[in-house]
């Protein structure tokens, strides 16, 4: 028996695959919404038995004594991510303008690969190297070594490939015309980078560094082999630091009760930092189309 073959014009190509994308876009927008729901389901269980005030006005984090002071964490994970950004925005944007408007053609290229290459290399390699290399150097100029400025700098390597090719994205979609322009009116080149190209970028610039921010706040395993995990307020950059992903993934595995509760109320506020990150980049990208 000859099979039937099924000819599927272009109209309804489209609409299939407009209803494809919609329910995976849907199925995926649902799973994340679990996890969130889960978060907080499993933090609210804390409501009652402790004061939410306590996760900040606790002598210490002390779970067998219950107490579960959360802010020596909370800021320990700000300043790492913050100095992350510092060492590396400055660093990435400027290799993603070298890439565009002074390396020969066949080196960005090179550049380009080896970016892409650093952004699959596991978060335990960058962590592994901190630990055997940079730690024993920052212990030689003031002890313990493990500590916020390795960490810093562990996390500011691992961000720097994500913000290098979203600015690397951003300046080549810079309509050519503007440069062109820019160059007619007798600009010379660094003029037209900092003048023209960068502030009109500027808004995928910072899409580039809160993703890199985010993906800072976040990382767990470099952070938990190089900053030392000691639960107290940072006065240096060479103090040891607990992050609250290292917290969760070091005492979850024999968290019971409330100190388990606890650890998930630690990954809500993480998810409550993220989510303020995201917020704030869609402020700036609304001003900015609006201005």
């Amino acid at each position: 028996m000859l099979s039937k073959h099924i000819t599927l014009s272009h109209s309804q190509i489209d609409t299939l695959l407009r209803h494809g994308l919609r329910v995976l876009a849907l199925t995926s927008s649902f799973i994340v919404i679990l996890i969130i729901l889960f978060l907080f389901s499993e933090s609210f269980g804390i409501v009652g038995e402790i004061s939410p005030l306590r996760f900040f006005t606790d002598p210490g984090w002390y779970p067998t004594s219950e107490q579960f002071n959360l802010l020596p964490m909370i800021v320990g994970s700000l300043c790492l991510m913050m100095s992350a950004l510092l060492l590396a925005a400055p660093l990435a944007i400027l290799t993603a303008v070298f890439c565009n408007f002074y390396a020969p053609p066949a080196l960005a290229v090179i550049v380009r690969r080896l970016i892409e290459i650093f952004t699959a290399i596991p978060s335990v390699i960058y962590g592994l190297w901190g630990l055997v290399v940079l730690v024993p150097i920052i212990a030689s100029i003031q002890a313990p070594g493990a500590s916020l400025l390795a960490g810093s700098i562990v996390l500011a390597i691992m961000i720097f490939p994500t913000i290098a090719m979203v600015s690397d994205s951003v300046i080549v979609a810079v309509p050519k015309k503007y440069i062109k322009g820019a160059v007619a009116l007798g600009l010379e080149r660094y003029s037209v980078i900092f003048s023209v190209v960068l502030p009109t970028a500027k808004s995928g610039l910072f899409a580039g560094m809160l993703l890199g921010a985010a993906r800072a706040v976040g990382e767990t395993m470099a952070v938990l082999m190089v900053c030392g995990n000691i639960v107290q307020m940072p006065s240096s950059l060479f103090d040891p630091i607990r992050a609250l992903t290292s917290n969760i993934a070091l005492e979850m595995a024999y968290a019971m009760d409330i100190h388990r509760t606890a650890l998930f109320v630690s990954g809500t506020l993480l998810l409550m930092l993220v989510l303020i990150l995201i917020i704030l980049n869609e402020i700036y990208q609304s001003k900015h189309h609006h201005a």
